[in-house]
Formats: structure tokens, sequence, C-alpha cells
């Protein structure tokens, strides 16, 4: 706060800040002394009707959409986030890796005194803006740059000894590629990162996705002491015939490498790029000017795709399985659920208190017949739990919908299961699940 000698307040700021502990542990994330394995995606500040000016509205939306993806962990791209970013993580526990905008320098470029000078100003001054807010968790120094170089280890001594001073409390690394393209492990500043982000595009930039594995588990050698992060990997439109044939490698893409990752367990992490498609002027090879990259879960008016739907099922924190309870006749007297967190050998794995299980039965009109809450104290462990009704043979068809809520209320899990009964030409009972669709 600002005040001038008459008393009057000229100017003030209010800032938030909160309490967490974050620690690499035998290649392992913790925070606040519970292990655990994230998932997030990147996001462009970028839209339509507002390009790159964005309002609060549009970063709580796509945030908002984020969160149903189940985002835990996310590097918010490579350039100064909006203060609404910031508070955003902060109140639904998303770990940010903030990131200066040094994407693909050359090791000339990172030799060069005025290149680095300015790089100390960039993250001095996003330091200065953002440090008080608990969500970050670590800071980047670059972008797919020439890192496996003298000169790129060199720039990344100078910028972890600044960081190191002004944030001392904070882990320090960069956005690497050339580990996924084989680069030497002896000339790698990776080595001296606190833990390594890395990209790969296997299946795309980085070749044909039978490489995945053969990478990991040289990198997993290369680097025996290094907690992984995966900061990028997906799959672009241009390497599909068209967007629809894009997305459908886009699901092939996470489902395939989420579970390659979650085998490895020194990969804390995994950010898919991205959420959405993005206006961009740079190429992605000599003669393509399409405007869009199609990249995203989501096209640039945030359209939603089958891949959304695929990694929101993906990567749910806890899985739920339920079935009916039957009276005379197959009428349905209610529900048996069990219901457990993802374990630490799956990715994402994190614990679950003082989460909720709501839970609504509907008619075939969607009236509500019956609802119910079980809190949940804890999922490291299965549970099952039932509710009952009295059986009503009026009721031919019901929907039972299952929520598993946080303890701020948001939805992190939902599931439905349909029931149908026999008619009297003897027709059998369809049960059947639906994919835990949000629209």
């Amino acid at each position: 706060m600002y005040v001038a000698e008459s008393g009057k307040t000229l100017d003030q700021r209010i800032d938030t800040f909160g309490n967490r502990k974050v620690e690499i542990n035998n290649r392992h994330l913790l925070l606040n002394g519970d292990r655990v394995r994230l998932s997030g995606m990147t996001r462009h500040e970028e839209s339509p009707w507002e390009g790159l000016a964005e309002t609060s509205g549009t970063i709580k939306r796509d945030y908002d959409d984020l969160k149903l993806l189940h985002t835990t962990l996310t590097r918010p791209v490579h350039y100064p986030q909006h203060e609404k970013v910031f508070d955003y993580a902060d109140q639904h526990g998303i770990l940010l890796i903030p990131e200066i905008p040094l994407w693909q320098f050359s090791e000339e470029q990172l030799l060069n005194p005025q290149v680095i000078a300015l790089a100390k100003q960039m993250i001095q001054e996003m330091i200065e803006q953002a440090g008080n807010h608990p969500s970050i968790f670590a800071w980047s120094v670059s972008n797919e740059s020439d890192m496996s170089t003298p000169g790129g280890r060199a720039y990344f001594h100078a910028m972890k000894e600044w960081v190191n001073q002004l944030d001392p409390g904070r882990f320090v690394t960069f956005a690497d590629n050339d580990i996924a393209y084989g680069a030497d492990p002896a000339k790698e500043a990776a080595n001296d990162a606190d833990f390594i982000m890395m990209n790969e595009y296997y299946g795309a930039w980085n070749g044909p996705e039978e490489g995945l594995i053969p990478m990991l588990d040289r990198a997993g050698r290369q680097y025996p002491e290094k907690m992984f992060i995966v900061s990028e990997f997906g799959t672009p439109g241009v390497f599909a015939t068209d967007s629809i044939e894009a997305d459908k490698l886009r699901v092939h893409t996470l489902e395939h490498q989420l579970d390659a990752f979650q085998k490895y367990d020194w990969i804390a992490g995994a950010i898919f790029w991205c959420y959405q498609d993005y206006k961009s002027h740079r190429n992605l090879f000599p003669g393509y000017s399409a405007g869009y990259v199609d990249h995203g879960v989501v096209d640039e008016n945030r359209q939603r795709r089958p891949s959304f739907y695929a990694w929101q099922h993906r990567t749910a924190p806890a899985a739920l399985k339920a079935q009916w309870k039957y009276g005379k006749w197959y009428e349905a007297v209610g529900f048996e659920v069990t219901i457990g967190r993802r374990n630490l050998e799956e990715l994402p794995s994190y614990p679950l208190r003082g989460y909720n299980l709501r839970w609504e039965l509907r008619d075939g009109t969607n009236r509500l017949l019956h609802e119910g809450n079980f809190p949940l104290a804890d999922l490291d462990h299965e549970q099952k739990l039932e509710g009952n009704w009295t059986a009503d043979s009026s009721q031919l068809r019901l929907t039972l919908r299952l929520f598993l809520t946080n303890p701020r209320g948001d939805t992190e899990s939902e599931e439905q299961v349909h029931y149908l009964f026999p008619t009297s030409s003897g027709q059998e009972i369809q049960d059947m699940k639906l994919p835990n669709l949000k629209e």
C-alpha cells in the first residue's frame, strides 16, 4: 500500500500466499510428505475472440476445463502468465513450473552476454511477480534449446546460480528435447538440473512410437539419480490426413504413452501438449502455413474432441465400479459400488482425502427418484458402498449417476449405470456402463 502525506491511499496491492512442502526424494516427488505422480496439460494464452489479450473470464473458463481434465501439474507455456493463472492454481491444487520465453536458442545465442543478462532479468521479474504463490514449485529457464553443448551447460549454470540466490526454496530446471533425440548424456545440462523435464514426440517429430520404450530405458540408465517429468508429449495434426484422423492418433498417443510412462517409477509426472488449437505464424515445416496449429483436445473455439473425453477418463484419480442390486423379478432395489484411488504403480496417482461420493437415481424422463452421499475420509484403500430403496415395478428405465467430488466440491470422476426392466417377451436386462461424459 502507498499512502500520501495527507493519509489518502493512492495505490495498494493485495497478495495471497500459502504453505506447502514439495520434495524430491529417491527420484520421487513428494507433496506435503505424500508421494504423488501427477498429470496435466499446457495451454496457450490465445483465443479467436481475444487474441493474446485475455480477460479473466477466458482464463477461468479454460482452467475450469483443465480441472475437468484432472490437471494437477502444468508447465504453463514459455512466457509470463497472468496473475489469475497463479490464483486459480493456488485455489485448485495445481502445481506450476513457469518458464521464461527462451525457446530453441542456439549455443551461440546462449553464450551471448546480452542474452544471459536478459534471461536473468526475465526470471527475476517472474520471481518478483509470482514468488508468493504456493502453486509454483519450480522455475524453468529455457525450452528446447542447445543445452547439450558446452555453451548451453554454461548458460544453465549461470541461470541456476542466479535463481538459487533469488528464490533458494524452489527447484530449477528447463525443458529438454535433446534427451529424446539421444544426446550424449555426459554433455547434457540436464545433469545439473534439480530434476529433468523432457519433451518427447514419439509417433511424430521423434520418429515411430516404437522408439519410445528404448528411449525411456536408456534415459533411466543415463540419469540414474534424476526424477523426470515428461514436459511435452502429444500428436500434432500435420501427422495425419485431417483433423479427425489427427484426433484418433491423439487418443492413441495419450493412452499408449501414459501407460508406458507409469511403468517407470522415476517419471513423476506427464504434461500433454496441449489443451487447445492455437494461432501461430511459426510454420511447423517449410511450405506449411495453416495459421492454426492442430494440437489440442479442443479446437480454437473450445469445441471438445474425442481426445478430451479420452484424457478425462484415463486420468481420473479414482476407479468407480457400480452394479445393481435386484429384488424379485429383477426389480432394481439398490446398488453396490467399489471405489479406490489409483495406486503408485499408475500415473496419475495421489492421495484422496476428504472426498465425497454423491449419487442420484433418475427415471426414464430424468426425474430424480432418490439421492444420497457417502463421505469418504480416505481412499487409500478400496471401499465398498451400497445404496438401497423400495422396489417400484412401475419404473422400467433407470439411470444411476455417481459423482466423486473433492473437498472443494469439484467433480473429479463420474460414472453412469443404466437399467432396462425385462419386457413381457422375455428380453433380458440391459445393464451397461457408458463412457464418462460430462456433456
